[in-house]
């Protein structure tokens, strides 16, 4: 599900590497979406969902966020035991899943190499984050997942990461009143760990439904 707001077009290049590493996926993988993945869910969505960057298998292969890959599973089971979604999740973009008072979106819009994007790409890539935050009119909680996606909402909204620190399960309150939530992402590594377990982010989503529903 695309909207009218700013994002990056199918072919962007404003990121050489990415173009690049792209560019090597669409001969690898001739199959995959591989472009940049687009926000998922209404934009007039209470909630704001932004994670890393998508993954090679996952959401660089069906178009959608965090859709294909094991962080996905945590993910969108979440959403819809929380009723941010309807249907159900089948790892693939037309699996029938539609997103409730929820939108989905990267910090990073292109697959990085290695699964990191650098610092540099974050900051190119950001104005379209600015464009998610400005374009919501009535967004009113922002779930970061990770470090990455919590100093981008921040830099997205002129603020120095520094400011407001990153620590789970805490919901910040920016100047305009914005309400930002931090998680440990979904990642396979976290939840191998048990770094964060799905009780966790439960809790997490939890706390965001009562705010938005109060």
């Amino acid at each position: 599900m695309s909207s009218a707001i700013a994002a990056p077009a199918h072919n962007c290049a404003l990121c050489p590497r990415l173009a690049a590493y792209r560019a090597d996926n669409v001969r690898a993988y001739p199959g995959f979406f591989n472009a940049p993945v687009p926000s998922f869910g209404p934009v007039a969505a209470g909630l704001l969902v932004v994670g890393m960057a998508p993954g090679v298998k996952g959401a660089n292969r069906t178009g959608r966020p965090f859709t294909g890959d094991h962080a996905g599973m945590l993910l969108y089971q979440t959403i819809a035991k929380f009723g941010f979604s309807t249907g159900t999740y089948a790892a693939e973009a037309d699996d029938g899943v539609e997103l409730q008072d929820c939108r989905i979106v990267n910090a990073v819009r292109c697959v990085p190499p290695a699964n990191l994007p650098e610092p540099a790409e974050v900051t190119t890539c950001n104005h379209f984050l600015a464009a998610e935050l400005q374009g919501m009119a009535n967004l009113k909680i922002v779930l970061a997942l990770g470090v990455l996606a919590h100093a981008a909402v921040l830099k997205a909204c002129g603020m120095p990461p520094s400011r407001t620190r990153f620590q789970h399960g805490t919901i910040h309150t920016l100047p305009d009143g914005l309400l930002l939530a931090n998680s440990y992402h979904v990642s396979r590594y976290n939840t191998s760990t048990k770094r964060l377990t799905t009780e966790m982010f439960e809790a997490v989503m939890s706390d965001i439904a009562g705010r938005l529903r109060d």
